[in-house]
């Protein structure tokens, strides 16, 4: 088969200048600019700056405030995409097999892609109303008195809630892509060999999923570090106090109200490390288990 090419060096290059630029300007030169402002205390008014070295990552790791938000932020990360992945891998299952109503059945489980961040945030609000919401009238049904934005667990506990809500159509589409290019051949080849329909998801099912496993795990991590920010913000009601919160959303509350730009620079640059170092962990030691087809 003939491979295409480029007859010229500089094609190429140029097809990709445009997104080149994109990755610079949005991203390199602000991660640059945030490593540069770590290092120094800036005057909040923009009037100067003072070189203090290290001092900004010194006082995190002295910080308890910090340290405690960073473990909640852990908890919430695990939580957020352990039942993201499993209700998502579930609903596709059930979803392949459905024969009447199918298309109309995955589209009830897809839209919710469409929302924004903050309007599920929104959303989530409305539900956990304290006076009419319908989700903390069921609570109440059964004893519990939930209080969003003023009991720390109950808000974290809603935090976790619409964030698996908002991500579970994203899992959704790809693992019912990826039960549907299983072929045929093989799932007929697995039913005579295993009788058992969890035996079979287990030991033929689950496996051919791995990749897209492992991709969505990436994906669904990042999403709980980053893109919650929007629902962080929205159920927190901007009055964070004693509510949970996120590194992510630290790094502004910081930045931007208490108006430490070295400081929440010095958080930025901590969780683009993190965030560095377990990609390069998920790459290097859990795809070694991930076999391609």
């Amino acid at each position: 088969m003939k491979r295409a090419g480029f007859t010229t060096r500089w094609l190429p290059i140029l097809l990709l200048l445009p997104q080149l630029i994109i990755i610079a300007v949005f991203f390199y030169w602000p991660a640059a600019h945030a490593v540069q402002s770590s290092f120094y205390l800036q005057d909040p008014f923009g009037f100067g700056s003072t070189f203090v070295g290290l001092d900004n990552y010194k006082d995190l790791a002295g910080n308890s405030e910090y340290l405690r938000i960073a473990k909640f932020t852990v908890v919430f990360s695990i939580l957020v995409t352990f039942f993201s992945l499993a209700l998502a891998l579930l609903l596709a299952v059930k979803a392949d097999k459905v024969l009447r109503g199918a298309k109309t059945y995955r589209t009830l489980l897809m839209w919710v892609y469409a929302v924004a961040p903050p309007v599920a945030g929104f959303i989530g609000v409305l539900m956990f109303n304290q006076s009419w919401g319908p989700l903390t009238e069921l609570a109440r049904s059964i004893g519990w008195d939930f209080k969003l934005g003023v009991n720390f667990n109950d808000t974290a506990f809603a935090m976790v809630l619409v964030s698996v809500w908002k991500q579970v159509p994203v899992n959704f589409i790809f693992f019912l892509s990826g039960l549907q290019s299983i072929p045929k051949s093989v799932r007929e080849a697995a039913l005579i060999d295993n009788g058992s329909a969890a035996g079979r998801f287990w030991d033929v099912t689950f496996p051919l999923l791995a990749p897209t496993g492992f991709f969505l795990l990436i994906i669904n991590i990042t999403y709980s570090l980053f893109d919650t920010f929007g629902i962080v913000d929205t159920l927190v009601k901007g009055e964070p106090g004693n509510n949970p919160m996120t590194l992510v959303y630290k790094v502004y509350v910081d930045g931007f109200r208490g108006n430490d730009l070295g400081g929440s620079s010095a958080q930025s640059v901590v969780l683009m490390v993190l965030v560095l170092a377990l990609t390069v962990f998920q790459f290097r030691l859990i795809e070694r288990r991930i076999h391609y087809t």
